[in-house]
């Protein structure tokens, strides 16, 4: 089994154990019992992988196969049924109908990184005066935590929120802006539901990620725009920066509690943590001058950030490896390395 294939299981896994046991992500939902206790931690899923899946469900690694992103290259689109707590990479259609009353659903979207995510309601029957409701979320919100922040969004939160029950089919489609997007819904009535059309569009210079491998390079562009842009990698990591361009000299500087970089109007900072929301994260080192590398860092956090803080005076571009730390490399850490931040809750 690969390990792209063993990260996208464990994406959905975390997803079902939060969303099962935590319904905080639904404003004025009602708490259920068994919260996990660190909903971006991989090490309360690894003996569990299948007993969260519900008799007759198809086997999630199926989301993410290749052939069917190749089916998706041709002129057939793909179709199959969403499931009350799902998780789709894939392009197509998707139709859920209510076998009995659905109080606390939710479908996450990822694409590539360098894509938007266009959703079209191609039909929806529920009941908004009985309670149900169809709502999408331009990002992602995990156990009260949004991705990306409010600070490096560029809507307020409540524009983020598009209720169908308040614009009905005057806006047929809605595009993220970044490569995650989620729906969540209820919906009372056995035989009601909805159909929606999945859509992946390029996105010239994305700015807000997550990434859907624990391996990878990336190069991040803000190109002369006052705008704060976050690439975020779900798993602790090795961190490689190859290239750092802001106009100022070289340097690379631990954060301490009275430095760092805030005097700068661009610069990149490494932050670490257990949640989603960059903003609520630990801060663990900053980088304010460019400089050609390699830079390396280890960070045994649950989920890593590379956040970028522009300006909007110059042509801001950071490049950098990323790959999953070893099970070795956080029992015995060693190097240039941030340990007392991060590898407690591990």
């Amino acid at each position: 089994m690969s390990p792209s294939f063993k990260l996208q299981c464990h994406l959905i896994l975390i997803f079902l154990v939060a969303l099962r046991g935590e319904s905080r992500y639904l404003e004025g939902g009602c708490p259920a019992p068994g919260p996990l206790s660190h909903p971006l931690n991989f090490s309360q899923l690894t003996h569990f992988p299948c007993q969260l899946r519900e008799k007759g469900d198809p086997d999630p690694f199926l989301l993410f196969s290749a052939n069917l992103k190749r089916e998706l290259a041709g002129e057939q689109l793909y179709h199959r049924a969403l499931r009350c707590l799902d998780m789709l990479s894939l392009q197509g259609q998707f139709t859920f109908t209510a076998d009995q009353p659905q109080l606390h659903c939710a479908a996450f979207f990822i694409s590539e990184p360098e894509e938007f995510i266009t959703i079209y309601y191609d039909l929806v029957s529920i009941d908004c005066q009985g309670g149900d409701f169809l709502k999408v979320f331009d990002g992602w919100i995990l156990k009260g935590e949004k991705f990306p922040s409010s600070q490096d969004h560029p809507l307020p939160t409540t524009e983020r929120y598009i209720d169908f029950c308040e614009s009905g089919l005057s806006r047929r489609s809605i595009r993220s802006s970044q490569n995650v997007a989620m729906i969540f819904f209820r919906v009372h009535e056995p035989g009601n539901g909805f159909t929606l059309t999945i859509r992946r569009d390029p996105n010239l210079f994305p700015c807000n990620v997550i990434s859907q491998t624990p391996n990878g390079k990336f190069t991040l562009v803000v190109p002369h725009q006052h705008r704060n842009c976050s690439f975020s990698i779900i798993y602790p990591v090795v961190i490689k920066i190859s290239d750092l361009t802001l106009g100022h000299l070289n340097g690379l500087q631990l954060k301490k509690p009275s430095a760092g970089c805030g005097g700068k109007g661009d610069f990149v900072e490494l932050l670490g943590g257990t949640g989603l929301d960059p903003s609520k994260m630990m801060p663990l080192a900053d980088l304010c001058y460019p400089f050609q590398g390699p830079a390396q860092m280890k960070i045994g956090c649950d989920n890593t950030v590379v956040r970028m803080v522009s300006s909007g005076k110059n042509i801001n571009r950071v490049t950098f490896e990323y790959r999953q730390l070893e099970p070795y490399e956080l029992e015995n850490p060693n190097g240039n390395s941030i340990q007392e931040f991060c590898l407690s809750g591990l």
